[in-house]
Order: C-alpha cells, then sequence, then structure tokens
C-alpha cells in the first residue's frame, strides 16, 4: 500500500466512524466494522485504484459489516435471552436512525476516546486504533507489546465505554475543559513516545511522531483559537524539526549541541514559530506554549554558543511553578547550569533531590544519574561523571540510548 493512500486512509478513518456511530450507535461495534472497512479498501484499491469517492466507500463497506456484526450480536443475545441471559434491546439499532451526514467529527472522537474512565495507556491505545486508523498490530509494535496484549487491552477500553454510558456526542460545557485537557495529554504521549521510544533498537518511532502531529493538527483545526492546542502543535514542529539531525549514521546519537543545525528543518521551525508568537500574547500562558517557546529559543540559535540559555532557564521556572513535574525540574537543572555555570546547577540539583527526591524515584533516576554526570563532566570530575553515565545506561531498554550514554563513559575512561 502506498503511503498516499496510507493517509488517506488515516485521514477518513474518523469521519467513517463518525459516521456509522451517528447511524447506528455503539461505537464499540462500529470502530471494528470501520477498521474491517480499511483492511478491505488496502486490499481492494491496491488492485482497483482510489475510487472517486473513497469516504463514501468506506461508509458503504462499514456499513455493511456493521449490519452484519450487529445482526450477529442480536442473534447471540437473543439465544442467551431465550436461555434466561440478558436483554437484546441495548444491542438493537436506533429505530429512527439519523442519515449519515458531512461533518467533521474529529474533535468528538478524540474526546469520546480521552474518557476519563479510562486510563492513559488505554486513552493512547484507542486514540490510534479509532482516530489515528491505526491497526492493532501497529500500535503494539511502536509500544513493544504483543498484539494480542495490545488488542486485549483495545477491547478492554471499549468495553469500559460501554459500560460508562459514553456517547458519540460532544462533553458538555462543565465536562469539555478537563477531557480537553486529556485529549492534548495522549496527543503529548503519543509524540514522545516516539520521539524517543522507551524500548528498542531505534531512537525514535517516526510512524508515531507523524500521526500525532497529523493528530494534533486535526484538533488545532478543530480549535484554532485555543492557545495551549495551538502551543501544543507549535511545540511538536520545532521539537520534529531536530529530527534529522538527532542520529549519525544508523545508530549514533548526537546530543543537541553537537547537532548539524542545517539538517534542522527551516520550514517546520518558520511552521511552529509563527504558531507560537500569534498566540504567545493572546491568553494566559500554559505549559504547552511555555514548552514551544524554549523550543523557539533553541531554533532561533545559529550555533550552540548563540543560545540565550539565561532565557531559557527562566521559562523553565516558569513551567515548573506550572506544572511541577521531575522532567521539568531536571531540564531546569541543565539549563541553569549552562546559563550560570555547572556549580550552580549541581547545587540546584542536589536541593531538588532533598525536596523531591528525584535520585531515588524509579521513574527519574535514569535522567536525574545521566544530568549529574554531565555537570560532573563540565566541572573536570572525570571518574564521577563516568561511573554515573553507566549507572544511567543499565536504566534504559532504549539501545541507541544505552550506546550513546556508554560511549560518553569510555570517553572519560
Amino acid at each position: 500500500m502506498s503511503a498516499d493512500v496510507e493517509h488517506l486512509l488515516r485521514v477518513e478513518a474518523p469521519q467513517v466512524l463518525g459516521a456509522l456511530t451517528r447511524r447506528f450507535g455503539h461505537f464499540d461495534v462500529a470502530e471494528d466494522a470501520v477498521q474491517e472497512a480499511l483492511l478491505a479498501a488496502s486490499r481492494a484499491w491496491r488492485v482497483d485504484g482510489v475510487p472517486d469517492d473513497p469516504r463514501s466507500w468506506l461508509i458503504r463497506v462499514g456499513y455493511r459489516r456493521m449490519v452484519d456484526l450487529l445482526r450477529s450480536e442480536q442473534a447471540r443475545r437473543r439465544r442467551e435471552r431465550e436461555a434466561g441471559a440478558a436483554d437484546q434491546a441495548m444491542w438493537e439499532p436506533a429505530r429512527r436512525p439519523s442519515p449519515p451526514r458531512e461533518t467533521d467529527d474529529s474533535l468528538t472522537l478524540l474526546m469520546l476516546c480521552c474518557h476519563p474512565v479510562l486510563s492513559p495507556a488505554s486513552q493512547v491505545a484507542l486514540t490510534l486504533r479509532a482516530v489515528g486508523g491505526l491497526t492493532t498490530a501497529e500500535i503494539a509494535h511502536a509500544y513493544g507489546t504483543t498484539e494480542n496484549t495490545m488488542g486485549t487491552r483495545i477491547s478492554r477500553a471499549k468495553q469500559r465505554l460501554a459500560g460508562a454510558g459514553a456517547r458519540f456526542t460532544p462533553p458538555d460545557d462543565a465536562d469539555r475543559g478537563s477531557r480537553l485537557a486529556a485529549v492534548t495529554q495522549v496527543l503529548y504521549l503519543i509524540f514522545n513516545e516516539g520521539y524517543t521510544a522507551s524500548a528498542g533498537e531505534e531512537l525514535a518511532r517516526v510512524d508515531l511522531t507523524h500521526e500525532a502531529i497529523r493528530l494534533t493538527r486535526m484538533l488545532h483545526a478543530s480549535l484554532p483559537g485555543d492557545a495551549e492546542v495551538t502551543g501544543l502543535l507549535a511545540l511538536m514542529l520545532l521539537t520534529e524539526s531536530r529530527r534529522a539531525a538527532r542520529v549519525r549514521g544508523a545508530d549514533e546519537l548526537v546530543p543537541l549541541d553537537e547537532q548539524d543545525r542545517t539538517l534542522w528543518d527551516a520550514a517546520l521551525i518558520h511552521e511552529g514559530t509563527e504558531l507560537i508568537d500569534g498566540v504567545w500574547n493572546r491568553h494566559e500562558v500554559g505549559p504547552y506554549q511555555l514548552q514551544a517557546a524554549i523550543a523557539a529559543v533553541h531554533a532561533a540559535a545559529v550555533s550552540p554558543e548563540r543560545t540565550d540559555w539565561p532565557q531559557i532557564a527562566v521559562l523553565y521556572l516558569w513551567l515548573e511553578r506550572l506544572t511541577p513535574t521531575a522532567p521539568v525540574r531536571l531540564s531546569r537543572v541543565v539549563a541553569v547550569a549552562r546559563a550560570y555555570g555547572p556549580g550552580r546547577g549541581l547545587a540546584l540539583l542536589d536541593d531538588l533531590n532533598r525536596r523531591h527526591r528525584l535520585d531515588r524515584d524509579p521513574l527519574t533516576r535514569r535522567r536525574e544519574r545521566a544530568v549529574r554526570a554531565h555537570l560532573l563532566q563540565m566541572t573536570g570530575e572525570t571518574a564521577g561523571a563516568a561511573a554515573l553515565y553507566r549507572e544511567a545506561a543499565a536504566l534504559t531498554d532504549n539501545q541507541v540510548e544505552q550506546r550513546y550514554l556508554l560511549d560518553r563513559a569510555d570517553r572519560l575512561g
């Protein structure tokens, strides 16, 4: 299947799912029908070519499969009812269904997939499946698990939505803010997993970063006036602009200061910078806008020496007050060290460890060890730095990152 056809199927997937869910209800069954329609299209279009109206083609195939699935489920429940089992009524299609209509269901689908009854991991999986159009096998591969495990996670997520009585309707005003926050967090998680994979032989999962950007563009198109959504898209574009320079050869990680900046994508930098500049003074600044602003400062530096580290340190302090998380705190340590010297950075790191135990938390220990190693190296304490680089390497499952940390240690002796 060509990249163009694959992109078309992923763009159309949420629209087809929206049409079937409005027509029949039963999001869980509709999602299965859409996946089968996408698989049918990938086979048929390879031979016959893309039809003139691909969405209508997908809706027709999905409609037929939806009817089959509902009839099969009705028959099963009828047998259960005859044996004294549960009522069949909840599985009957609406008696006066509304016809499919041309509308963009992307935002409603994103909100549904990020329903609060679901765990973050289930929200991510269901978003990639229902809105992204990825197969269960693709999602499993991206997250380093088996197709059966991921299929179980997705099935349970759909069952939880059905059990919670979730409906294919936009959330009310009282719920909208929290649901939108969940949507942006899910897209952020997808992008981060793609940009630095948590495990495997590759540093990045380009399919996930591209999908996160595509879905965030979709969200931004639905909510162009939302400053935080705009900030999230700007952050992704500015971060993605450096991807080609992050790896040398097949598998050598290149840190930011050593990257060939001529490889940075100027078009993405321009687009991301314009987006964040356009909302910076419009509303109260949020975490995604601040992260995008930091990325824009890096992108504006023509060389590592020209980076405005004092400004970055201030932005991280602001960000830490809004989102006091370990990654933000550790990033501020690095910025302070670059702006004011490694001694200031080490003092700040020691203070954060006393107050927040970053060096003892399994989720942050690897990064804390790597940051401390970098600061010790800056002060000339090479033996201590080498030992800490090796500790950090033992705590990561990403093989590219592991090789980079071990190489830093070996160079120091």
